[in-house]
């Protein structure tokens, strides 16, 4: 999921034809840190992630799985 993540973050990045250096300009990061970002997205910190989603146009959403968990106590093994 995460991979899918660095890939839509690239994606949208690339659709706006900002480079990581201009988009880190407008971030307050490294160019070096966003390639970090998009090619390992786990590293994101959740104001990382909205800021990014905010410049890049996208809209993040969180919502309850159709399914639920077997059980709460096992490790998860996807987000």
């Amino acid at each position: 999921m995460a991979s899918q993540l660095g890939a839509v973050l690239q994606g949208a990045r690339k659709s706006l034809k900002l480079t990581q250096a201009q988009l880190g300009n407008r971030l307050g990061l490294s160019q070096r840190r966003v390639s970090e970002l998009e090619r390992a997205p786990g590293t994101l910190s959740v104001d990382q992630l909205l800021a990014m989603c905010a410049q890049l146009g996208l809209q993040l959403n969180v919502q309850v799985r159709e399914s639920p968990l077997q059980n709460p106590d096992s490790p998860s093994q996807e987000w």
